[in-house]
C-alpha cells in the first residue's frame, strides 16, 4: 500500500534536493571571508593609521590615529559581514575614503600637508607591497 502517489513523491524529492542545494549555497555565501593576504594588508594599514603623526579628518572633525583606527575597524566589520571586502583596495575605497553618512571625503592632516585619506592609504599600501 503506497501512502503517497509516486508522482507526488518524486516531486517532493526533487523539491528537497533543490532546496538543499540552495541552502548549501546560502551557507557558503554566509561563510565567505576576506582573503588572508587582504586581511594582512588591511591590518598593516590600520596599524599605519593608528601610529601615524597625521590626524584623520572625518566630516570636518580631526581624530588621532587610534580613534581613526577604531572607526575604520567598525566600517570594515560592517563590510566584511556583507562579504564586500576582497582586497586592501576594497577596504580603502569602501571604508576609508569617505563618510557613509555625509558622503564627504576623508582627509589626513600631516606635518607635510593635507591630502585625501584615499591617496594617503593607497600610497602606503604600495610602499608596503614594495617592501615585501
Amino acid at each position: 500500500m503506497e501512502i503517497l502517489p509516486g508522482r507526488f513523491t518524486r516531486r517532493l524529492s526533487q523539491w528537497l534536493i533543490a532546496s538543499s542545494i540552495c541552502l548549501t549555497g546560502m551557507a557558503f555565501d554566509a561563510q565567505a571571508q576576506t582573503p588572508p593576504q587582504a586581511t594582512q594588508e588591511i591590518n598593516s594599514l590600520l596599524d599605519f593609521v593608528e601610529h601615524s603623526e597625521c590626524r584623520f579628518v572625518r566630516n570636518g572633525s580631526e581624530y588621532p590615529g587610534a580613534e581613526a583606527r577604531v572607526h575604520l575597524q567598525k566600517k570594515l566589520k560592517y563590510l566584511e559581514d556583507r562579504n564586500k571586502v576582497n582586497s586592501a583596495e576594497d577596504f580603502i575605497d569602501l571604508a576609508a575614503s569617505q563618510s557613509s553618512m555625509s558622503g564627504r571625503a576623508y582627509e589626513v592632516r600631516c606635518p607635510a600637508g593635507v591630502q585625501s585619506a584615499s591617496l594617503w592609504l593607497k600610497t602606503e599600501l604600495q610602499r608596503q607591497r614594495q617592501g615585501q
